[in-house]
Order: structure tokens, then C-alpha cells, then sequence
């Protein structure tokens, strides 16, 4: 009798602590998702359980609270230095960025917990490590009123972080602390797969679960080719076996997205375009925003399953081919900046919708779209996701930053980027950009004007340097990362985010009383430019009837303008 009361105690006892693992979603049947409070303590509670599981805080967020990073080592091994040694792959999850869309909180709550459990098993070669929530000040700003087109759960929080950014087009301006905090993440995991839970919004579908997934010839190489030919159709494989069909994110053209679409373009500003540039294979879950919230978050679920599957699978592969993308960087000799989709080249999918139509709208009385839930319909559809490499610009020996462009510096710096000092002043002859022509924004996005069509002229010039500036050598695998941020015609350069424009404005003038007396004493000795002067006034009529214009013309050809001006501050040293 005393062992039967002992092991009904210990029945009890086992039965009690897993409802005390219970999380919000699964206590109130999947209608409602965790606070951010909820979240953390429930983390804390599970790290106290088992020693499997790590919470870390790296950094801060706009919000004041910091960054958590979840570990699961069944091996007790936190270490990411030790544990790349020890062949683990890596897979880092990113949950929260927009806090309306909780799916991927709830479900790696859940997912970490029956690994701690040992209800499932992790794979010996895989470590996890979870973000439980990016965006905080988002999901501290709950509400049941936000993402007004999506079916559930009954509260959540909102896109805008504590600063309203949108910190998914914030990897590489980093105005946000948290996205700073990511940054120290990232290069502390050196993470294989990358993945970045989300929810969709646009048309209405069959699928539950689509896949953005970072587009395969801007990966480029080998790792690029296993992207499209095997990780994405082993996903899709898995996924089906789970019971559900994939579908790559639809971004479609045209009211409906019967025609087809174009790939997503993952530029570096988003989470999986920054992770690309450091030879990470990078994924966007998109759950389908209509569907009922406990649908998504078990769908998500199932496809945090699959990563673990094949990319344990595939583990060795996986480490060579990033390997190999490494090396590559170090050594190649020019980058693509820009990419654009040859809408001559398709793949055909399935994709499974609802028939839409038209019907009077009883707000406006107009044509309104709707799609016919009673009329499915499964049809090959063409998607484009072949996209041709443009802007092709030649890698440098080296860079070379005055220090006084330190907001730059910094977010090297916080990159890893390996960097030296000059130790002493010294004059360098470099080639120099000069900034010819860009356009802006009209409007702010993302807290800047940004710039684009960006053009370049570029010269030699002999540069003075100080001591403590900064020479940055093109021999690191940090190189597609610094080509795309340095080079101010790339689409997500810091030029294009505004961080070089203070030399936009000209800081040196004239008064033209005064410099008509210079200028025509500087023409005097510089007979090369009277010459340029008096052709321009033979070609240019307005040129030859403005006087400003004319002594404009002087001053910017001669050293008395400023040679800052639209000059750019990141200094190429070339071969000759």
C-alpha cells in the first residue's frame, strides 16, 4: 500500500508540474497568446526546471527592458565557440518583430518546452537558440484592435517598437537599440539557418503556412543552388508529410494572385537579407493571417520541426557549403549591389485558392473585391524567382573612414568587422567618390529621406589622414557585408540611409562683390580655366547671361570651394 501511495504521489506530482508548463495558448484553447511578462517568466520557469536550457541578455531594446536569447544544449553546452567546434549546427529564431503577429512566440514556447520535457528529441547535431520576443515595446503596446484583417488570438501587440519603427527594415540602419542587440546575437551564434516567424497579410488563400525564403541567386554559389534545388523542396516535402502544403510567400502583382507572382525581394534592411551577407541560410515563415490564430501557431510549430529535421539531416552539407561561401568572400574579386528579376523565366507551382470576384460595396455602393470560400480551386501558377545580378562593382584593397565618421565606425564595429588604426597622420592617394546625382524620398520611411539612384564619379586624390582613423582590409568574410554598406550605389548603403549626408551641403561661400575681384585675379594666372569659362559661355546662352552663374563656375573649379563637398568619406585604395 506505502508504494502505491508513493507512486500516486509521484503520478500527481509529474501531472502537476506539466500543467504548471501549460502556456496561455494552451490554457485558454488557443484564443489568446502570452504577455510579454508571461513570456519571460515562463522562460525563467523553465530554465529552473531543466538545465538543458539557458536565458541570456544580450543587450538592450528601445523599450528599456534587454534582448533574451534562449539556448537549448541538451549537452549543457552554451558556448557557441565550443559547440561550432563541436560540429553543431545552429539554427537561431527570431520571434515578435511585428508583436501582432505572436504565432512564433507561442509556438517556440511550446516547442522548447516538450524539448525540455523530452516529449520530442532534438537531434544531437542541432542546437537551438530563440529570440522569445524582438519587438518588446510593441508587444508592451496590446491591444485587440490592431491587425484589423487578421483572425486572432483576441489580443496582441502592435508593429511599431518603442521608437514606431518597423524593425524588420532596420538590420542595417539600426536606429533601434534592439536591432543593435541583434547584431551582437547574430555574430554570437553564427547561426546556420536563420529563421524569422511572421504573418501575412493580402490576398485570401487555402494554405495555412507560406514560405519566404532568402531568394537563392542573390545567395549565390553553392549555397544558393542547395537553397533552391534541396532546402526549400525538403522543406515543402516535410511539410507536406505534416499535412500541409507550402507555398512561397505571395507577393503578388494584380488584384488576385491567380496570375502568379514575383519573388520577395529580401534586401539586407530585412531580417533574412542581413543574415544572407554573412552566409546564413535565411528564412521567413509567413503564417495566412485569415486563418484561426490555434491553425497558424500548430502550423508553425510543424515547420520549426522541419528546420530541425533537415538541417540535421543535412548537417554536413550545410557546414561545407558556408564554409566554402566564406572563403569565397574573402577572396572574390567583384560584388553584385543591385539584382532584377528576368520576367522571362518562371517556375509553376500549386497553388490553392478561392475563386474572387466582385460585388457591390455597402459602405460606398462601388465594386468591391471577395473572394468565394465555396469555390475552391487548385491551379499551376507562374512565380517568378529567377533574378540577374546588376551593378557589378569591383572590391577595393581596402576602405579606408576618417574617424570622424564614428556612427559608421560603430555599427563596423558592433558587425565584427575587422578593423585597424592608422598609428601615425599620413597622406594616402585613394580612389575618391564623388557624389553626381541621387534622388529622395518626398516623404520619411523608417525615420530617414532615403536616397536612391545613386551616381558616382570617381578620381584619385592624395587624402590626409589622421592618426586613429580607421583602415578596414578587404580580406575578411565580413566583405559582402562592407560592400553593400560602403558603397554608396548599393540600395541599402549607409549613403542611401543618410548617414554621409552632411556632405550635401556646401559649408564654404562667397560674396559675389568680393570674389569678382578674387575670381578675376585667379584667372589671371589659371589660364587653362579662362579657357573652360569662355567655351561654356560659347555652348550654355543661360550660362553666358548669368553672372552668379559664371562665378559659381570659378569658384567650383578652383580651390577656394571646399573639396568635402560630395565627396565621399569612405576612401578606396586601389592597385594601380
Amino acid at each position: 500500500m506505502r508504494k502505491l501511495l508513493i507512486a500516486i504521489a509521484f503520478l500527481c506530482a509529474t501531472a502537476t508540474q506539466a500543467q504548471n508548463l501549460s502556456t496561455r495558448f494552451e490554457q485558454t484553447n488557443g484564443q489568446e497568446t502570452a504577455t510579454y511578462p508571461e513570456v519571460i517568466k515562463y522562460y525563467q520557469l523553465l530554465t529552473h526546471r531543466f538545465p538543458s536550457l539557458k536565458m541570456l541578455e544580450v543587450g538592450t531594446t528601445d523599450a528599456g527592458f534587454p534582448l533574451h536569447l534562449v539556448i537549448y544544449s541538451p549537452q549543457r553546452d552554451f558556448d557557441f565557440n565550443s559547440l561550432h567546434k563541436k560540429n553543431k549546427r545552429i539554427i537561431l529564431i527570431n520571434n515578435g518583430i511585428h508583436p501582432g503577429e505572436p504565432d512564433g512566440i507561442d509556438a517556440s514556447m511550446m516547442l522548447l518546452r516538450d524539448l525540455a520535457q523530452g516529449k520530442i528529441t532534438l537531434p544531437d547535431n542541432i542546437i537551438l537558440a530563440v529570440i522569445p520576443v524582438y519587438n518588446i515595446g510593441g508587444m508592451l503596446n496590446r491591444s485587440p484592435w490592431y491587425r484589423v484583417d487578421q483572425n486572432g488570438p483576441d489580443a496582441f501587440g502592435s508593429r511599431g517598437n518603442a521608437q514606431n519603427l518597423d524593425l524588420n527594415r532596420d538590420f542595417i540602419k539600426a536606429d533601434s537599440r534592439n536591432a543593435r542587440a541583434f547584431q551582437q546575437i547574430y555574430h554570437l551564434t553564427d547561426p546556420d539557418v536563420f529563421v524569422d516567424n511572421h504573418v501575412s497579410n493580402g490576398a485570401d488563400y487555402q494554405h495555412i503556412m507560406t514560405l519566404l525564403s532568402t531568394q537563392h541567386n542573390k545567395l549565390g554559389g553553392a549555397m544558393g543552388e542547395f537553397m533552391h534545388n534541396t532546402f526549400e523542396p525538403g522543406l515543402y516535402t516535410l511539410m507536406k508529410a505534416k499535412g500541409y502544403d507550402l507555398v512561397p510567400y505571395v507577393n503578388h502583382f494584380g488584384e488576385t494572385p491567380d496570375s502568379g507572382w514575383v519573388e520577395f525581394s529580401d534586401v539586407p534592411r530585412y531580417s533574412s537579407g542581413y543574415t544572407t551577407l554573412f552566409h546564413t541560410f535565411g528564412f521567413v515563415p509567413e503564417t495566412h493571417m485569415l486563418k484561426p490564430y490555434p491553425q497558424r501557431v500548430k502550423a508553425t510549430y510543424a515547420l520549426l520541426q522541419s528546420f530541425i529535421q533537415f538541417t540535421s539531416e543535412h548537417s554536413e552539407q550545410i557546414k561545407q557549403l558556408r564554409a566554402q561561401a566564406k572563403q569565397a568572400a574573402i577572396t572574390q574579386k567583384s560584388f553584385p549591389l543591385s539584382w532584377r528579376f528576368d520576367m522571362s523565366k518562371y517556375s509553376l507551382i500549386t497553388f490553392k485558392g478561392f475563386a474572387a470576384g466582385h460585388k457591390p460595396s455597402t459602405i460606398s455602393g462601388l465594386p468591391r473585391l471577395y473572394y468565394d470560400r465555396s469555390k475552391p480551386y487548385e491551379k499551376q501558377v507562374r512565380f517568378y524567382n529567377h533574378a540577374d545580378p546588376v551593378n557589378f562593382v569591383d572590391k577595393p584593397e581596402a576602405y579606408i573612414i576618417p574617424q570622424g565618421w564614428w556612427a559608421v565606425i560603430d555599427l563596423l564595429k558592433n558587425n565584427k568587422v575587422r578593423m585597424q588604426r592608422l598609428e601615425k597622420d599620413t597622406t594616402i592617394l585613394v580612389a575618391a567618390y564623388h557624389i553626381t546625382d541621387f534622388q529622395t524620398y518626398p516623404t520619411p520611411f523608417e525615420k530617414h529621406y532615403l536616397h536612391t539612384d545613386i551616381k558616382v564619379t570617381s578620381s584619385k586624390d592624395s587624402i590626409h589622414f589622421r592618426r586613429g582613423d580607421y583602415y578596414i582590409p578587404m580580406n575578411q568574410t565580413a566583405n559582402r557585408f562592407l560592400m553593400e554598406t560602403l558603397e554608396p550605389t548599393a540600395g541599402d548603403s549607409y549613403f542611401a540611409w543618410n548617414f554621409f549626408d552632411a556632405i550635401l551641403g556646401q559649408k564654404e561661400g562667397y560674396s559675389p562683390y568680393v570674389f569678382e575681384d578674387t575670381g578675376a585675379e585667379y584667372l589671371k594666372t589659371h589660364p587653362s580655366l579662362q579657357a573652360l569659362l569662355e567655351k561654356k559661355k560659347t555652348t550654355d546662352t543661360a550660362f553666358a547671361n548669368s553672372a552668379s552663374a559664371q562665378l559659381n563656375f570659378i569658384f567650383k573649379n578652383s580651390p577656394f570651394a571646399e573639396p568635402e563637398y560630395r565627396r565621399y568619406p569612405v576612401y578606396r585604395v586601389v592597385k594601380d
